[in-house]
Order: C-alpha cells, then structure tokens, then sequence
C-alpha cells in the first residue's frame, strides 16, 4: 500500500524550523524552494521541500553562508549528482564491453582447442610433436590462464 504524501502550511514549517515565515518567503523567492500552491494559493510544503528548507536553514544559520552560496552549492550538488550518474553509465558500458569481449576470446580459444583436437585425432601418432613436455618445469615467467565456464 502506498502511502499519501503529506504537505505542510508555511506557519507549520516556521514553527518546525523555528523561522519567521517571511524567511521562507524569501527563500521562495530566491528561488532556492519551490512548493506546490492549493487551489486558493496557499503554500502547500511536500516532505522534499522542508527537507530542502532545512538544509537552506543549515547552510544560512549554521555556516553563515548567504543565499547566492546556498544557490551555489545546490547547483554544484546537482551537476556531482548528474557526473555521478554518467560515469555509472560509463562503467557499466565499460563493463558490459569487457565481457563480450570475454566471452568472444573464450569462443574462440574453444574453437581452437576443438580443431587441434581434430587435427590431433587425425594424425599418426608418429607425426605427433609433444605439446608440453613432462620435463618442463615452471619458472616465474611461465603464465597460467583459466577461464571459467
């Protein structure tokens, strides 16, 4: 069951954040709040924007920053937000690129080893050349490549 979201009269989030109403006015007005009006034009406050308002009354009260920082800082939160976003992207393809290729060389190394083992099956014994010694011993250079199947 969803729930319905609740909103807010501009007296009851005054008294919330302990602020006079015209201070949430003018963060209105600046632009930095926006809440949705009812049919007669009262301020209607969703859970978004006094979550908005209290981090605007954080960043005013508390650090002293002035409204044009508040404005500041939101756009850089939300250019982060959308960088973020695109370099999710960015590694997903990255990602999703690196298995096809996996998987096409993984193809491909089974196709080999299919054929060397027809080529093998068909020849005489006498006409075949050890492809890994016995005597070989394994030394730091040697490289080992698993794949998973």
């Amino acid at each position: 069951m969803t729930r319905k979201q609740g909103y807010f009269s501009i007296s009851a989030v005054a008294k919330m954040f302990s602020v006079h109403q015209q201070t949430i006015r003018l963060y209105e007005k600046e632009g930095l709040i926006n809440p949705k009006r009812s049919t007669g034009n009262t301020r209607m406050f969703s859970e978004e924007d006094v979550n908005k308002l209290e981090e605007i009354i954080y960043l005013t009260h508390q650090l002293g920053i002035n409204l044009a920082g508040v404005e500041m800082i939101f756009k850089l939160q939300k250019q982060i937000k959308k960088m973020q976003k695109d370099m999710n992207k960015a590694f997903k393809d990255a990602q999703e690129e690196l298995t096809h290729e996996s998987d096409i060389r993984k193809s491909n190394v089974q196709t080999h080893l299919k054929k060397l083992a027809i080529l093998k099956s068909k020849s005489s014994p006498q006409d075949q050349l050890p492809l890994l010694s016995n005597t070989h011993t394994k030394n730091e250079t040697d490289w080992e490549i698993e794949y998973d199947e």
